[in-house]
């Protein structure tokens, strides 16, 4: 294994902080100091999330279980992505939209039964206005009906590793036994992210779908926030009787993103204020030192059965450390670890490794490594060669 790895890994001087592993843990230390803070009072739960070490900046009853009403549609638009990324549909694609997509109630475009949609536009109309219509024209699309999309959303639940959520439809109508928690969708809207291209209709305040046609449609984005405060370009609102109002926020400011949930407020000016001064405290009192990019080259694997031999590993996404502004200087490290088992072929962007970053024997975050390209065997007459070599290079 030695001898497939050149490791670049430096020591680091960075900011003592209260960086935790990427993906948070609970019962952390940051989250005792925060209550005192009082940022979301008139809020059921509330919970402030750094996106790319999954540090807790502040925490309120991150785990009660609530109805997240229209935030539901951020696990949709999870798996709407990652039917993207993996080529099961296509922006350009049309849908038929069916009876039960049309019939959705609450927020919705006006989908007609039988009309034909592109996938661009109706994911359009669930990012900005929050389309029960669009969300379910969707699931019908990538599972085939809407109970199999609900089971998949279910299964990334338990994927994520996520023990208080549970949905029983793509939309976050009402329905019982439908809930989640502060931390649950926080969790979720950091993996969204992770597709940074869906910020790119999460962030329009508004757009139209069917332009220049009768029944053109003007999108408004339920977010008002991604007008009104700078650096916010996401994610999603929520609101029913039972739930009352509800925002997952992200915004971004000095390469820190944060992920700002609250669940609960009586209205949209207490619920967009919350969000404003959790945004702020995070802005105002920490930052980030980043490390590695996204698709930074962080080690070489070097395959001898490869086609190209030598294979570049790159950050999965960034890799950082948070601090608190001000604090004093410590040294942490950076270390490696590559999969026991690495068999050709290999998939562009297939785990395998995982980075560690760490102060002293404490990690403080973990990231998968992934190859930059696709690895494909050698022929045998590459091989053969490539024994010749080696060879004449000891003779």
């Amino acid at each position: 294994m030695k001898n497939w790895i050149i490791v670049l890994c430096t020591v680091f001087i960075v900011f003592v902080g209260v960086s935790i592993p990427v993906y948070a843990e609970e019962g952390n230390d940051s989250d005792k100091k925060t209550d005192s803070l009082n940022l979301a009072s008139k809020a059921k739960s509330a919970f402030l999330l750094e996106q790319d070490t999954g540090t807790i900046l502040y925490d309120k009853n991150a785990h009660e279980k609530l109805p997240p009403a229209s935030m539901t549609k951020i696990m949709t638009l999870l798996l709407i992505m990652e039917a993207l990324d993996n080529g099961k549909i296509q922006l350009d694609e049309k849908i038929r939209i069916s009876e039960n997509a049309a019939s959705m109630g609450g927020s919705q475009i006006f989908l007609e039964a039988g009309e034909e949609m592109t996938v661009n536009d109706l994911l359009k109309g669930v990012a900005i206005a929050s389309g029960n219509d669009a969300s379910v024209a969707l699931a019908e699309r990538i599972a085939g009906s809407e109970e199999a999309f609900v089971k998949k959303m279910n299964e990334k639940v338990k994927e994520l590793g996520l023990k208080d959520t549970k949905f029983q439809n793509p939309t976050g109508l009402p329905a019982d036994d439908h809930y989640s928690t502060a931390y649950d969708m926080a969790i979720i809207a950091q993996h969204l992210l992770k597709y940074e291209n869906i910020t790119e209709y999460t962030s329009k305040y508004e757009d139209y779908l069917r332009k220049g046609q009768d029944n053109e449609f003007w999108l408004v984005n339920t977010n008002k926030l991604v007008k009104f405060y700078p650096g916010v370009d996401g994610l999603k609102t929520g609101y029913t009787n039972e739930a009352k109002y509800c925002l997952t926020a992200t915004a971004k400011k000095n390469d820190m993103r944060v992920i700002a949930v609250v669940m609960g407020a009586d209205s949209p000016k207490v619920r967009n204020s919350i969000v404003s001064n959790m945004l702020d405290y995070s802005f105002q009192h920490f930052e980030t030192t980043n490390l590695y990019k996204k698709g930074a080259q962080v080690a070489k694997l070097n395959l001898l059965k490869a086609k190209e031999s030598d294979i570049k590993i790159v950050a999965s996404q960034p890799i950082s450390t948070v601090h608190k502004k001000g604090e004093k200087a410590e040294k942490f490290t950076t270390s490696i670890e590559l999969n026991e088992s690495i068999s050709l072929p290999l998939k562009k962007g297939e785990q395998v490794g995982t980075i560690f970053v760490k102060n002293g024997d404490k990690i403080l975050s973990k990231t998968p490594l992934v190859v930059e390209k696709k690895a494909e065997p050698a022929s045998i007459f590459t091989l053969f060669n490539r024994t010749l070599q080696k060879i004449a290079k000891y003779n």
